[in-house]
């Protein structure tokens, strides 16, 4: 019955009442009808069709519903987060409709914000996925009961005697829910506890396990690791090319402990540049269908936190084996291109490899060699090499830049924490020299090995960034006129060069940082695909990512598929349906963990900025108004941190108007709009809430 009333919904491509629906599929008897009432409650309930106010139905591809996973954010709006749509759909606090994070709702798009967002609705809760939950335990007559950490789960959970896992008043746990009593009551069970709420790093645990991602590896992944040597052997190196006596040599943060990448340098005799890209062959030891690729697969990424980093493979493997330490044979997957004096690669080889890396450099002793031409102590024998590099990471720049490649210069805090993991400082990371050339370098062997595989027609994953929409860049531009910008151009002309051309007008604007962000923000996101369909904003035809395996799973992938494809010379047809349907989950499971990561590591860094100014209230800092809302707006710091000014501290009735994003006093006539210098005052920060308030002391 249900598949007879998609086919009808298909055919007619209209909604239909349910009397042309019983027309059409001809029922007779009361049974029948009993049963066609039946099949479109379970359609409606899956979500494959959308029963309208009207009456009617149609399917829920044709309406103007979507259904995505809500993320909620501290400051009480949320973001849908639609598979296969290029932007997350904003819901206001008036408009969440009782949902709260991870849900799986149904949303109708109900506008488009000047500054590029889609705003919605919430229509139907479809799913809630509450099957384990973190927070701080106490007891009341024997009876355990939870506190959640995130305060908008309006939850009342009893933990049963017996259930509590000897964990006592104050604990952090993770609580597996095990049935529903009533609308909001529920009981569970502890299933881990997490340490007690002031003992150290148990803040960062909470939010971990309240992303289930799993910080701990299992037993067989364990066992493992035993099989695996911990130096590399003459039978490992059969069938590689001995690049150990070559300079190579790699650069890292001063902390990096996992080092996927080395690079090398040579001068040709025709003028042009040998750059090698040797990447740690992480393949080699983590066979296809084992205990640790099943798990590294799960988890898709490593994810870098304030004060630890949690592995995608044991440390044995991340830190050890696969890591490419100084001074010790390491087997890598080595990418040797030939690049000419105008940063095209003319000529390249992909092959295995052994190599010995010279010495671990940081980037902060690589750039005073190359930005202060100051030589830091053991790194003289390699100045000409990294003079080279420099040289040639200049050459290949330009060429990004001629082609369009967008540099949105969008900066990125480090927390600075103490013994205790409490914050101490709040700085911007620094993009040197050295970073530049690192990122220069791995974007041409990411590409040399993505048109490789592209063109022998074989399964692959790649990295893609589609186009942005014309509509949401058309409505970005009317917004920057608002603020009394005007672009000249083609509107419709959405290239990466025209884009590079606004970002550059809007460089030394007041607020650049900011209306870059709300740029990027109009941009598709990058994600994993085994379709080519390039890489909008390296304005590159085909990319993937091949130079960090450690630490992701898609490089990993890549790796294996060179082996297969180019090394073993299997090209049956069995390996290519197997890779033609394996592709297909890793892509998706490899987006998908990389969204969650990001949104674990914003969780934590969010937290510890509101740490940090727990410790300065009443303390003055300029920043920039970053947002503007009805009920606010928010300031940005120069070191990132975030806050919100109440619409009620601003000691004036305030009118908001959406078209330009302003606020302004009905009776002082002040004006706060993005990109706007102010002095604040801190007033509020609470860890606990992951919140700071401001006052705004004056405009500057």
């Amino acid at each position: 019955m249900k598949n007879k009333i998609l086919e009808i919904l298909k055919k007619y491509d209209r909604a239909l009442s349910f009397e042309e629906i019983d027309s059409a599929l001809n029922i007779q008897t009361v049974s029948e009808t009993e049963e066609l009432i039946k099949a479109l409650k379970e359609l409606e309930e899956s979500v494959e069709i959308y029963h309208s106010n009207k009456d009617r139905y149609m399917l829920f591809e044709n309406s103007n519903l979507r259904k995505g996973i809500m993320r909620t954010n501290k400051k009480g709006f949320g973001f849908v987060d639609v598979s296969n749509q290029e932007e997350d759909i904003f819901v206001s606090m008036d408009n969440m409709n009782g949902c709260i994070d991870g849900d799986t709702v149904l949303v109708e798009i109900i506008s488009n914000k000047p500054d590029g967002r889609v705003e919605g609705r919430i229509v139907r809760v479809v799913k809630r996925d509450l099957s384990t939950v973190v927070g701080e335990i106490y007891f009341k007559k024997e009876k355990g009961y939870l506190i959640p950490d995130d305060k908008k789960l309006k939850m009342q959970i009893e933990i049963p005697k017996g259930k509590n896992k000897g964990s006592v008043d104050g604990h952090k746990v993770l609580v597996k829910i095990t049935s529903q009593v009533s609308n909001n009551k529920f009981k569970g069970e502890v299933i881990r506890i997490l340490g007690h709420k002031n003992d150290i790093g148990v803040d960062i645990l909470s939010i971990v396990c309240k992303y289930n991602i799993k910080d701990t590896f299992d037993e067989e992944t364990i066992k493992e690791l035993d099989n695996i040597k911990e130096e590399v052997t003459s039978e490992d190196k059969i069938g590689r090319k001995d690049l150990t006596n070559e300079v190579i040599f790699t650069i890292d943060g001063d902390d990096t402990k996992d080092i996927d990448d080395a690079i090398s340098i040579k001068k040709l005799d025709n003028g042009h540049y040998q750059l090698g890209v040797h990447i740690a062959d992480v393949s080699y030891y983590v066979k296809e269908g084992t205990a640790i690729d099943k798990e590294a697969m799960e988890r898709g990424t490593s994810v870098y936190l304030v004060d630890r980093v949690i592995p995608m493979l044991p440390h044995k493997l991340s830190n050890g084996i696969c890591s490419l330490n100084p001074d010790v044979e390491r087997l890598a997957i080595s990418c040797l291109m030939e690049i000419d004096e105008n940063g095209k690669t003319v000529d390249y080889d992909i092959f295995p490899s052994v190599i010995k890396s010279k010495i671990q450099m940081t980037y902060k002793k690589v750039n005073s060699i190359l930005e202060n031409d100051t030589i830091p102590e053991g790194y003289a024998p390699f100045v000409d090499d990294l003079k080279l590099m420099h040289e040639l990471s200049k050459i290949i720049r330009k060429a990004k830049i001629e082609r369009g490649s967008l540099d949105f210069d969008v900066d990125e805090a480090k927390i600075l924490v103490d013994e205790q993991c409490h914050p101490v400082d709040i700085v911007l990371r620094e993009r040197g020299t050295g970073e530049k050339l690192i990122e220069d370098f791995m974007i041409c062997a990411n590409e040399c090995v993505a048109t490789h595989i592209f063109y022998m027609d074989l399964p692959f994953i790649y990295r893609v960034h589609e186009y942005p929409k014309e509509g949401k860049i058309r409505d970005y531009l009317a917004f920057l006129q608002t603020l009394g910008y005007t672009i000249n151009g083609n509107m419709k002309d959405v290239s990466p060069k025209t884009m590079q051309k606004l970002i550059t007008f809007l460089k030394d604007k007041p607020g650049f940082k900011i209306l870059s962000s709300l740029l990027l923000r109009n941009m598709q996101k990058a994600i994993y695909l085994p379709q080519n369909l390039g890489h909008y904003g390296l304005a590159s035809k085909c990319y993937t990512h091949f130079t960090s395996p450690i630490r992701r799973y898609p490089d990993t992938t890549v790796h294996r598929l060179l082996r297969t494809y180019l090394f073993n010379n299997d090209m049956s047809s069995n390996t290519i349906n197997h890779w033609q349907e394996k592709l297909i989950y890793i892509a998706d499971n490899s987006s998908l963990k990389e969204r969650e990561s990001v949104e674990c590591e914003r969780e934590v860094e969010d937290m510890k900025m509101a740490e940090y100014m727990e410790d300065h209230i009443g303390e003055e800092y300029e920043g920039i108004v970053s947002s503007v809302n009805n009920f606010g707006v928010f300031i940005q710091l120069d070191n990132l941190i975030e806050g919100l000014v109440h619409i009620s501290e601003l000691g004036d009735y305030y009118n908001f108007d959406e078209v330009s994003q302003t606020l302004t006093g009905e009776r002082t006539k002040i004006k706060y709009q993005l990109g706007d210098r102010v002095l604040v005052r801190v007033v509020r920060a609470s860890k606990e809430e992951k919140i700071i308030d401001f006052a705004i002391i004056k405009k500057l």
